[in-house]
């Protein structure tokens, strides 16, 4: 009797765990942060960081609607940064306590250049504080995903 009901609730605890299909490279889960399991502090690979900071965003919502020119949102991807006169690619994306920080390699103006920023999402909110600037911080508000936004 004992070892039946031993079986039973091995056999459930196993099943607790989920068979669920894993999530592609494309979509990564939600990463894990607790006391037990702290935020991860290595690089990741590029697109395989989160996404609540994707999307367009700008200094000034009345700029949402602007395609071209300085006052227009910068679009943020999971590999790409785009602003006015710089094009980045996302090198790394790192899970840090208040956010993630990024490794930036941008091109700007003919040049190429490496910058670290952090980005903190929370709602419609984005803070860029740049690490390699002084931390100076930039306040955004999301206009849209990247998903939602129309080709104009």
């Amino acid at each position: 009797m004992i070892r039946i009901s031993f079986s039973l609730l091995a056999s459930l605890a196993v099943a607790a765990c989920g068979s669920g299909e894993p999530n592609p490279p494309s979509e990564p889960a939600e990463p894990v942060a607790s006391p037990e399991a702290p935020p991860p502090s290595s690089p990741g690979q590029p697109g395989s960081g989160p996404r609540n900071f994707v999307g367009r965003w700008a200094a000034d919502v009345s700029w949402c609607p602007n395609t071209t020119g300085p006052e227009r949102p910068i679009e943020i991807t999971t590999t790409r940064f785009e602003g006015y006169e710089n094009s980045c690619a996302i090198a790394s994306v790192s899970q840090v306590t208040d956010g993630y920080e990024a490794l930036l390699t941008c091109t700007a103006e003919g040049t190429v250049s490496n910058e670290r920023v952090r980005m903190n999402a929370v709602g419609q909110t984005l803070r860029l504080t740049w690490l390699d600037r002084s931390d100076a911080v930039v306040v955004l508000t999301k206009c849209t995903t990247l998903d939602d936004t129309a080709a104009g």
